[in-house]
Formats: structure tokens, sequence, C-alpha cells
């Protein structure tokens, strides 16, 4: 993945494998929490994007197990992939650092208040 701006998807995959090993509806269930249901991850979607984390050695299958009849497939993330994720947080934090202060400078508030 060097070289390559991370997607919010692949993001979000790695802050749910970073908790603990999870199966592929795990991980949906995951990134659907995590982003507050602004990103619902699609099987394919899924599954393309843990083929190129395991490619880029940022995550591994961790095991296998029967759940119900059907075989689930745990994936973990790798020292390399703790290391890509806090790159990244690193990253977008610089972002909005940069961002809020350019909207201060402007009078606006940088965070929106929902509530």
């Amino acid at each position: 993945m060097s070289g390559r701006v991370m997607s919010e998807q692949t993001f979000l995959v790695l802050t749910a494998l970073a908790e603990e090993p999870l199966h592929g509806y795990a991980i949906v269930q995951a990134v659907e929490q995590l982003s507050e249901g602004r990103t619902v991850l699609r099987v394919g979607t899924l599954y393309g994007v843990l083929d190129r984390l395991v490619a880029d050695g940022f995550a591994e299958r961790d095991r296998e197990e029967v759940h119900q009849g059907r075989l689930r497939r745990y994936y973990k993330l790798t020292d390399s992939g703790v290391r890509a994720l806090q790159a990244e947080v690193a990253r977008l934090s610089a972002n909005v650092r940069a961002a809020s202060a350019v909207l201060r400078g402007r009078g606006v508030q940088a965070w929106a208040n929902n509530a």
C-alpha cells in the first residue's frame, strides 16, 4: 500500500481488526458501527479490501471455524498493519488540524454540532 492513499474502507477495516481477529460478517458490522452507519461494506468490497491487506502484509488469516454449517475465516492485523493504521491516523490528524486552522481563521467552527 506504500505510495497509495488509504481508502476510508481500508482504514475502517484496519481499525476494526485492531482490537481482535474478526470474521467477514463481524468486520462488516464493526465498520458500520465505527462509521456510525456512513459506511456499509458489501461482501465483494470487503473481500477485495481483505485480499489487498493480506497481499500488502497488513492483515493475515488467523483461523477458520465452522459456525451453523458455514465456514468463517478470521483475519487479524499484523505488526505492519498496526504501523500502517498508525501512519494513516497521523496523516488524517494532520489534515484535520490544517483544515481546522483555516476554518478558525475564517471565523467558522471546525466541528459541527449535530445534537
